[in-house]
């Protein structure tokens, strides 16, 4: 079982292990290709000016744009689930998760960061900040790691299947998943919910976790509080479980 899932714009501050180093990642025989967009992010984010920065990072305080000047290198890290604060990540609630659902996480999800590329639960990542879509300069990432990483990606995922894809749709600019997946589609009174659908995909992982789901069936036979399966659709690769929000 691989768990495919979006970062966030917020993040918590500081850490408490150590910079980034090859240990800090999983797939560390592709470290050097995701050092060379932190060294550009790096080199940008420090000579680039305010203007530029408040397009990159998407905020306008200047005294909070300052505060990513320093050398990303040198940043303390946290584990990447631990390391995002978004809707997903506040209704996941990793922290206070048993440690069986805890080893869980660590084991079956990937996190596609819009810096660091696709990021395994438990990897060290310093604070830092990049909008999303937003390229580094003439530099788009998400270009590059799809080209980059896309083969290793298949390989993996061939051999860590099933997978679930709780990304959001812009991250298949990262990587498009060739073999088959399933995927969600949460509704609320019949129509497609966007905010909503963060925190039922931090819910479902939540729940996940906690059953140690590693299974197709076990998946679709999951009892989520205020989710009911009305419909599940195959189209090519992917299979699409549509659940209705009746709370």
């Amino acid at each position: 079982m691989t768990i495919l899932f979006a970062p966030s714009e917020g993040k918590k501050s500081g850490g408490s292990l150590p910079p980034i180093d090859k240990s800090a990642f999983c797939f560390p025989e592709l470290y050097p290709r995701r050092i060379e967009v932190v060294e550009r992010y790096d080199s940008f984010v420090k000579t680039a000016p305010i203007e530029a920065l408040q397009k990159l990072f998407g905020i306008k305080d200047e005294s909070a744009i300052e505060h990513y000047r320093t050398d990303i290198f040198e940043r303390p890290t946290m584990r990447a689930v631990e390391r995002y604060n978004g809707v997903a990540y506040d209704y996941l609630d990793y922290t206070n998760l048993p440690d069986k659902a805890k080893n869980y996480i660590d084991e079956h999800l990937i996190i596609f960061s819009n810096l660091f590329g696709p990021v395994c639960a438990k990897d060290r990542i310093p604070e830092y900040k990049l909008k999303q879509g937003e390229p580094i300069g003439d530099f788009a990432p998400e270009r590059f790691y799809k080209e980059h990483f896309g083969k290793l990606l298949d390989d993996y995922l061939e051999t860590h299947s099933p997978v679930v894809d709780l990304r959001a749709r812009f991250y298949e600019k990262f990587y498009k998943i060739p073999m088959p997946y399933i995927t969600m589609k949460f509704l609320k009174n019949g129509k497609t919910v966007s905010h909503w659908a963060k925190a039922y995909r931090g819910i479902v992982l939540k729940n996940m976790a906690r059953y140690g789901i590693m299974d197709e069936k076990s998946l679709l036979a999951m009892d989520i509080e205020n989710l009911s399966v009305v419909e599940i659709r195959e189209i090519k690769n992917r299979k699409e479980i549509i659940y209705e929000i009746t709370a």
